[in-house]
Order: C-alpha cells, then sequence, then structure tokens
C-alpha cells in the first residue's frame, strides 16, 4: 500500500482535525503519501482531493470543527455516485479510505465496503451513540461546553430564585445530557432512554422546592420527546406547578464549534493512528474505536444500522444526587 486518503463526514466534533493530523503523520511515517478529501462524501463524488503533507496539517489540533470539512450528498447513497467517488480515487492511486465520522458516515463507509473499496472507520461523533466505541471523538468537548453553560445559568438561577430548563444536543441518545446533567447537579435529567412527562418533571422540581431549594436545573436531551419546546409549552399553560419561575435555555450547535479537550485530542490521535495501523496489517471494513482504554476495531456490519445507548445506573445516580 503506497496511497491512502482521510475524509470528515457528518456533523463535525471538536477533535476532527487532531484525527485527520494522526492519520496524515502517521501514514506519512509509514511511507504512505495521504490524501484528503474536501467536503465528505460530496468531495468524494466530485473528485475535490488533494495531497497532504506533515506541515498541512500542522497548528489543527486546538482547532474545533474540520478544515476538510463536510457536506451532505444525496448523490451518494445511489450505486452510481459511490462509484463515481471510488472511481475518483483509484485514478490518484488511492488504495484506501479513512472515514472520520458517526453514524451515517460509518453507514456510507460500510456501503463502499460492500462495493469492494477497502475502508477503515473513526469513531468521532458528539452523540456518543456509535456502537464499536466506549467514547467518541468529541464527546468530552461537548459535555464540558454544556457543563460550562449550566454553571453560568446556576448562578442566575440562584439570584433570582428560578429554575432554568437547559437543552443539550445528542439526537435520540442522551449520553452528553446524563453526563452534563450529574456533572452540573441538576434536580432532574430528561433524556429519551429514560422518558418523563411534564408532571414528574413539575413533581422532582416541587420536591426541590419544598427540601428548601431555591433554585433549579432540569437538563433536558433534544431527542427526549418532552424536549425544551414540549417542557416550556406545558409549563406556561400550568405555571404554577413546578415551584419557580422557569426559563429555557437551547444551547444547540454551540456544543460542536469548541476547541477540543486534551482528552478529545488524545482520542482523536489515537484512533486516527489507529485506523491508519489497521489498514497497514490489511485489516479493513471495520471501525476503530476505544474499549477499557484500548485501541480497538469492530466489523462495519456490527456497527451500521445500530445505536448505543446509555449506561441507566447513571439514571439512578442522578436522581440519588439531586436529593
Amino acid at each position: 500500500m503506497k496511497r491512502i486518503a482521510v475524509l470528515t463526514s457528518g456533523g463535525d466534533a471538536p477533535g476532527m482535525n487532531a484525527a485527520i493530523r494522526a492519520v496524515v503523520r502517521t501514514g506519512a511515517d509509514a511511507g504512505l503519501e495521504v490524501f484528503g478529501v474536501r467536503r465528505g462524501y460530496r468531495g468524494l463524488i466530485d473528485g475535490d482531493i488533494g495531497y497532504l503533507s506533515r506541515r498541512d496539517v500542522g497548528g489543527l489540533m486546538h482547532l474545533g470543527g474540520t478544515f476538510l470539512g463536510s457536506a451532505r450528498s444525496e448523490e451518494f447513497f445511489s450505486t452510481e455516485g459511490r462509484q463515481r467517488g471510488i472511481g475518483n480515487l483509484r485514478t490518484l492511486g488511492i488504495e484506501a479510505l479513512v472515514v472520520i465520522g458517526g453514524n451515517g458516515s460509518q453507514a456510507g463507509a460500510h456501503a463502499l465496503c460492500e462495493m469492494g473499496y477497502p475502508v477503515v472507520g473513526v469513531a468521532s461523533t458528539i452523540d456518543n451513540d456509535l456502537v464499536g466505541s466506549d467514547t467518541t471523538i468529541g464527546v468530552d468537548s461537548a459535555i464540558n461546553v454544556a457543563l460550562e453553560a449550566i454553571d453560568r445559568l446556576k448562578v442566575t438561577a440562584e439570584s433570582h430564585r428560578r429554575a432554568f430548563l437547559v437543552e443539550v444536543m445528542g439526537r435520540k441518545c442522551g449520553f452528553v445530557a446524563l453526563m452534563a446533567g450529574i456533572a452540573g447537579g441538576a434536580e432532574v435529567v430528561v433524556i429519551p432512554e429514560r422518558e418523563l412527562p411534564p408532571e414528574e418533571v413539575a413533581r422532582q422540581l416541587r420536591e426541590a422546592a419544598e427540601l428548601g431549594k431555591t433554585h433549579a436545573l432540569v437538563v433536558v436531551a433534544e431527542g427526549a420527546k418532552n424536549n425544551a419546546e414540549a417542557l416550556i409549552e406545558h409549563f406556561e399553560q400550568h405555571p404554577e406547578s413546578t415551584g419557580f419561575t422557569l426559563r429555557a435555555t437551547i444551547l444547540g450547535h454551540v456544543q460542536r464549534g469548541a476547541s477540543p479537550t486534551a482528552s478529545d485530542r488524545m482520542l482523536a490521535t489515537r484512533l486516527g493512528e489507529g485506523a491508519v495501523r489497521a489498514l497497514l496489517r490489511g485489516e479493513h471494513c471495520v471501525l476503530t474505536g476505544i474499549s477499557g482504554n484500548r485501541v480497538v476495531t469492530t466489523p462495519l456490519s456490527e456497527v451500521v444500522g445500530k445505536t448505543k445507548g446509555v449506561d441507566l445506573r447513571l439514571f439512578e445516580l442522578a436522581g440519588i444526587m439531586a436529593r
């Protein structure tokens, strides 16, 4: 093997740049030429591919997002689109591809594998719902952004004797909400894996008020049935039900754009290196992840179409800590 390529796809995550850097420099150290695909699968189909030197990936570790860019591509869902992308790689003599991204990105990687092209995935999504890795690139940074916002809101909540409802990202996975809720001292956590009706949220807030708390915090995952919008609508109709004046903050995409934490920089570096090592071993059609602090690979066939839930024992811990 002489040439490989790397692309980032799907939602950006803090640490993606560190993973690209690791792929390029590990590849160069092994005597490989490494190319970058700009704009994800869209760039793959368009042939937007260029050589990356060691110096091209310098000064990226501290930057959020992905300097290669990411974009959606409807054409990639077609066999013809994927054939065109593979053709562009082969025209340049590129023999394998590293795909950094989450569920949708790895589904694309698997589709390329099924067409006979060698691909290795790297687990990267702030949702942490990807099977095959204990944690994924970007999760720690997203939690810390949420926690910083929670800490600041608690100051205002205490000053005004209010309750704040904070909605965090995570699609259908409540991991970020649960971790930020526990670390931020939330009175209530609402996640898709353990839905709470508005009446139960109100009950727990009233309980906090009865315990003498002068302020309270509710952390909600965006993918919960009773997300921020639904809860606020309910409490506007029942303003006296919580025992507090309630305000809402939706963090949204601000969680993606953070500078990666040290943990995410290290994870991205290890997984990027691990992806190249897997290719050098002749291993492909796998996802590179972390398990028990070891870099491991999982067949993409076992990753695609599945999602990883949260440890509900931590949900019980959140309830204990809130009382």
